[in-house]
């Protein structure tokens, strides 16, 4: 963890030393925390071209200064028009992440309705200070230059390799400079010169050159050519969507975080409730305890109990989220005996600024479709051929819907007047990582690196996974209570990657980024 004392003009924790060293840049030219985050989403289409990109989809949640915190919904969304199952370029590959392998779907017509580029022009319109030509300036010098490919970067390549190899256009931009016959590793550089041009028209133009112009015309064809689901009709009335966040409060501090119809918020919101009275008394036990594990375990249980009781397939909705926190639902599952207890790519950038602005921002391109808009760089995303988000079944999503995601950016009120921006990608850990960092900061008075660094856990089914670094003891009476448990010999991206930043009473200004997923913190002087 990395701080300095007042005086100073922003923090940010992100994923990588480009994305953040271009946030920080974009403050020191007179930006506030919203520019900075904006500036780090488009350096991070640059640095981390595998986990998001302008053919993406995010959440913005942003706390103004002395304001209530607000919701920017801008993930993507359904085609209105499905095609027959036919028609539609639509096909698997395994990504072999080493200690598992998994199944995704890409192609044409895995692309659903991407939502970065409109995100980052309405949040600046809302929120930002510097004219967005500015905002965008450090990401433009960043797909010229280049940007040298780290080891967390090499190995995201090698596990996507199927997607980079898949055609011409994906290899090209994926090939070595020095050997156009592989992939780039670690110390290569990449550049992204047509991305620079996109960059600079964005920040002069605004989002109707990508949702109605040229570049409308080419993805609408391309996609009615080569087996896509996306119209011009789909572009045109995309919409970014301003939204009230899931206030909660947890233990004395109050949360506000990503809110329906994404469900991630919405399930750490219970989770952390079920556990927000005196039959948990995590405080007065010691981390790492059984206690505390025992009681982990029962909030990612009722998380995921919920999610199937009600339902909650295709997304959240306000009204089942009242139903989820009412006293009755809550008391169901904290009288239940613990051992009745049981019958991918996402980056996130966390900024804070001097004037006490909050942004905390998570964004996705998913693995990635493997199509390459031409003259763009930009790979679109495949939100269709994301199981976690298709839960019914691959082309079974409601038409003209947004997706639902575990996206969870927060911002948090600490007792002592200390205010945390935080979040994480994971797809589904990501509801993991993020309640136990709020945890280990609340509870336990962990400072935000010893918050991030801690041993994790996440449930999903009957499965528990632990990270190493918990006592011997304890894992063994989680045997007891689990159905399977998976020890894990070292700390793993698995887990998710939480970058956070924070702002102190005295106007100290604080950061830690991740080490699971090479984070970096920077500074505006």
């Amino acid at each position: 963890m990395t701080g300095f004392p007042p005086g100073k003009k922003g923090v940010v924790a992100s994923g990588h030393r480009e994305t953040s060293t271009a946030a920080a840049r974009v403050m020191e030219e007179g930006g506030n925390a919203f520019d900075g985050v904006l500036g780090g989403l488009c350096a991070a289409t640059v640095a981390e071209p595998m986990l998001v990109s302008l053919g993406g989809g995010g959440f913005l949640v942003a706390r103004p200064a002395d304001e209530k915190p607000r919701v920017y919904d801008f993930f993507c969304q359904t085609p209105q028009q499905p095609r027959a199952g036919d028609e539609i370029d639509f096909y698997p590959f395994i990504a072999d992440f080493g200690w598992a392998k998994q199944e995704f779907h890409i192609g044409m017509g895995s692309i659903a309705v991407p939502g970065v580029i409109a995100g980052i022009c309405r949040a600046h319109q809302d929120l930002g200070r510097l004219p967005l030509r500015e905002v965008v300036r450090p990401a433009v010098e960043l797909a010229r230059g280049g940007v040298v490919i780290n080891d967390f970067q090499s190995e995201v390549i090698r596990v996507l390799r199927s997607i980079y190899d898949g055609t011409p256009e994906a290899h090209a931009l994926y090939a070595s400079p020095e050997d156009q016959d592989r992939l780039l590793k670690a110390g290569d550089t990449q550049r992204f010169p047509h991305l620079a041009e996109v960059l600079e028209q964005l920040g002069e133009e605004g989002p109707d050159f990508f949702y109605r112009g040229d570049l409308a015309q080419r993805i609408a064809e391309d996609c009615r050519s080569r087996g896509g689901q996306l119209s011009l009709r789909d572009l045109a009335d995309y919409r970014v969507e301003r939204r009230n966040p899931v206030d909660f409060s947890y233990r004395g501090a109050l949360v506000a975080i990503n809110s329906p119809p994404s469900l991630g918020g919405g399930l750490i919101a219970y989770a952390l409730t079920l556990l927000n009275d005196n039959a948990f008394p995590l405080a007065g036990s010691h981390w790492g305890s059984e206690d505390h594990l025992l009681a982990l375990i029962r909030a990612m249980r009722g998380a995921n109990g919920v999610r199937s009781e009600f339902s909650l397939e295709n997304g959240l909705s306000d009204e089942v989220l009242q139903q989820l926190l009412a006293p009755d639902a809550l008391a169901a599952w904290r009288d239940i005996p613990n051992e009745q207890l049981f019958s991918r790519g996402t980056t996130h950038i966390s900024v804070a600024d001097r004037d006490g602005d909050l942004a905390s921002l998570t964004a996705s391109n998913g693995e990635g479709c493997g199509y390459i808009l031409p003259g763009t760089d930009i790979m679109l995303n495949n939100m269709l051929g994301e199981e976690d988000l298709n839960p019914l079944g691959f082309h079974r999503w409601k038409p003209g819907a947004r997706l639902a995601s575990m996206m969870s950016p927060a911002v948090a009120a600490l007792p002592g007047d200390r205010y945390v921006a935080l979040g994480s990608g994971g797809s589904n850990r990501i509801r993991s990582a993020v309640s136990q960092v709020l945890i280990n900061l609340i509870d336990f008075g962990k400072s935000l690196e010893e918050a991030i660094e801690a041993p994790r856990m996440h449930l999903e089914k009957d499965k528990l996974s632990i990270e190493t670094g918990f006592s011997d003891d304890v894992v063994e009476a989680l045997k007891k209570v689990v159905p399977q448990l998976e020890p894990w010999g070292s700390q793993n991206l698995f887990f998710g990657g939480v970058h956070a930043v924070s702002l102190d009473a005295d106007g100290s200004l604080t950061g830690h980024a991740d080490p699971r997923r090479g984070g970096h913190v920077a500074f505006a002087s």
